[in-house]
């Protein structure tokens, strides 16, 4: 386990990038969200792996990135702020009905994060779709409360972010963040 990994989830459209970005700027270290990232770049190539096309194969790449962004960040010094984490694939896969596979479990069970999880509620109010961003409210809810039990059933602690502005949400997670520079 990295107790210095602090995982910011929630459905899409929650302010979880924008936060990790105020955070950035106040020193924090910080790795980005895999979704956004394999979809522009198998739009860019033509790719299959999108989650309006091979869920799957875009279920797998998310694992891949994450896992590396789990091994960047545990080598980092001090707290590390990461855009989602493994266990945000499962809830993915729940949320679409397809089944989890064993390496995927093993992968969220064995590459632990912080305990403390801030969990970034649907909020109607930032809430905007774009071209990575297609989903509409309902399944930016549903994917908040998917991720939010995966996390729960894997024993984290969810923390849940306020409703409030960018740097009063920075300032609650600073608040909240300790961590050990040991991995484990």
């Amino acid at each position: 386990m990295c107790d210095h990994l602090f995982v910011v989830t929630g459905g899409p459209g929650a302010g979880k990038s924008t936060l990790i970005e105020a955070l950035a700027r106040r020193g924090v270290g910080s790795m980005p969200e895999a979704g956004r990232a394999i979809i522009r770049d198998q739009v860019a190539i033509g790719g299959a792996a999108l989650p309006w096309a091979d869920r799957a194969l875009y279920a797998e790449l998310m694992v891949g990135w994450e896992l590396r962004s789990y091994h960047e960040a545990e080598a980092m010094a001090g707290p590390v702020v990461m855009d989602r984490g493994i266990p945000d694939v499962i809830g993915y896969l729940t949320l679409i009905g397809l089944d989890v596979p064993a390496h995927v479990e093993v992968a969220a069970r064995r590459f632990r994060y912080n305990r403390k999880v801030f969990l970034a509620p649907y909020w109607e109010a930032i809430f905007a779709q774009d071209a990575e961003r297609k989903q509409d409210k309902a399944e930016a809810e549903a994917t908040c409360l998917a991720v939010a039990a995966t996390y729960a059933r894997l024993g984290y602690d969810l923390v849940d972010l306020p409703f409030a502005s960018v740097e009063a949400r920075a300032e609650f997670v600073m608040e909240r963040v300790r961590w050990s520079p040991a991995c484990n």
